[in-house]
């Protein structure tokens, strides 16, 4: 189901209710860009460790937004064994209403990645949902205070224009008691004009009467005073705020029901949740994890447990969540035991039961969510020789799991996955390679992995002036390259030794 500003609000209880009787929440996420090119080194490395990784995706995070968030919540009934799966899809844009006017970039490539995929550009610039986090949330309070919040979007400022051009026009002429309508007011335009109007002019009153309008009377200084100090005003600071926060209201539903939270790679979406609905990202990796597990304490990454099922259970090796999905729903798998419980689609949901929308943040919710109940009935059949029960519990589940929980994944590191409850695991990289250059003077480091590209995938780190480390998270690449490159008459290679190579043990022994 798609949600947008204009019907968000009304949905939100219904949202709470499904939260709260979920025994898990997916989520998935699209953004406007994944790694800043305009940043120095920022690409990932295989030499980064857990905390400069964090470095580098803070600074993305801090200059790309979400475009799109997607939130499965399954419950199983409990009087079938199965789940039903509530699959949402939001489309979600900064607030513009009263703070300093947020700035954001887009990738080129992101952006025709998601278009490529059928991403909805005007339903993310015009019915986005708006959001804030609490510091942004803060300094609108101080604003509402002191009367000092603004509007920021030249497009809300056309609207208010018209607004007031129209109010004034007939205001002049009316009489006290006197209504009009204004109308084709989207999302929170229906708030920002009444508290726009009111501002400006002394004698009206406002009320939304839904349905894009909003009524304008004509009242006496004193009537409208009455009116202000009503429990019924829907521009008091407590609603403003409200529809301000647009989805952090959501957010902070979630925290609030510490139900498991999962996903797929998720590292970034944990610190796009982080920065753009709790606080901006702290510069310490060790207090965004503290922070991360309070919010979440129980997090599954569903790349963890799928790598894991590479390793111990013959499960094929997959590139991607949709490979996952497409792979547990075969037959053979577990032609033993009992089959997974049924995952039923929600009646309002049930496209996704009939057709494929990769890269969908709501499709991948509801991916992410079955390859967990899928992989976790896979991995309970597997881990004992007695039979299990026809219709395991969800806590079952998380028991087969417990090993992988707050195990959230690593891309191209030394360390397979980041500890969001403890310490991270040391890194462990296959033995590094150094490669001594003679007779090319002057090669990069990039020209240094176009020598090597053609062999396998390796990292470069420059060592000195005619030296080069090389990094691959793969053992047979490394032996692969010591043996194709024994006799090479330019490039000599070896495997580092850091009592030999290091440029700081060279210096003190000399």
């Amino acid at each position: 189901m798609e949600v947008g500003a204009e019907g968000f609000a009304r949905r939100l209880p219904r949202l709470r209710r499904r939260i709260l009787r979920a025994a898990f929440v997916a989520l998935d996420m699209e953004f406007t860009g994944l790694h800043s090119t305009s940043l120095q080194n920022n690409e990932p490395s295989l030499f980064d460790s857990p905390a400069e990784r964090y470095v580098k995706a803070r600074q993305s995070v801090q200059r790309f937004t979400l475009a799109q968030l997607g939130k499965c919540c399954s419950d199983m009934e409990s009087d079938l064994p199965r789940y039903v799966v509530h699959s949402y899809n939001f489309f979600l844009f900064p607030s513009t209403l009263g703070i300093r006017d947020v700035e954001f970039t887009l990738s080129a490539s992101s952006i025709q990645f998601l278009s490529h995929y059928g991403f909805d550009y005007n339903k993310f610039l015009k019915d986005g949902i708006p959001y804030m986090n609490e510091v942004q949330e803060k300094i609108l309070r101080q604003h509402l205070l002191a009367g000092t919040w603004k509007v920021c979007s030249n497009a809300d400022k056309d609207v208010m224009k018209k607004a007031i051009d129209e109010v004034t026009s007939w205001i002049a002429a009316a009489k006290e008691e006197d209504t009009m309508i204004l109308q084709d007011l989207n999302g929170y335009h229906i708030l920002e004009v009444q508290l726009v109007l009111r501002k400006a002019l002394e004698n009206v009153w406002t009320e939304p009467l839904g349905d894009k309008k909003v009524m304008v009377k004509k009242v006496s200084p004193e009537h409208r005073q009455l009116l202000e100090n009503s429990s019924c005003d829907h521009c008091q600071k407590k609603f403003i705020l409200l529809c301000a926060r647009g989805f952090t209201n959501l957010f902070q539903i979630l925290v609030k029901a510490k139900k498991p939270l999962v996903g797929h790679n998720m590292l970034m979406d944990l610190m796009h949740l982080h920065d753009k609905f709790y606080r901006p990202l702290p510069e310490s990796y060790e207090e965004f994890k503290r922070n991360i597990h309070n919010l979440f304490p129980v997090i599954i990454d569903t790349k963890t447990v799928t790598k894991y099922m590479q390793r111990k259970c013959l499960f094929p090796r997959i590139s991607s969540l949709l490979e996952a999905y497409a792979v547990l729903c075969s037959s053979n798998l577990n032609p033993k035991g009992p089959p997974c419980p049924v995952i039923a689609l929600a009646s309002d949901c049930s496209r996704y039961a009939e057709k494929k929308f990769p890269h969908e943040a709501g499709y991948d919710a509801f991916l992410c969510g079955s390859v967990l109940l899928m992989s976790a009935h896979l991995l309970l059949c597997r881990s004992t020789d007695d039979a299990v029960e026809a219709d395991p519990s969800f806590s079952q589940y998380l028991t087969v799991l417990a090993e992988h929980v707050n195990k959230v994944n690593f891309i191209r590191g030394g360390v397979s996955s980041i500890n969001f409850s403890g310490e991270d695991a040391p890194c462990r990289h296959p033995p590094a390679l150094v490669v001594h250059v003679r007779g090319w003077p002057g090669l990069t480091e990039r020209q240094i992995y176009q020598v090597f590209q053609a062999h396998c995938r390796f990292d470069v780190r420059r060592l000195s002036k005619n030296q080069f480390i090389l990094l691959s998270n793969k053992y047979k690449h490394v032996r692969l390259v010591l043996r194709d490159y024994r006799h090479h008459p330019h490039l000599q290679v070896s495997v580092y030794r850091h009592w030999r190579h290091s440029p700081s043990v060279n210096c003190l022994l000399q």
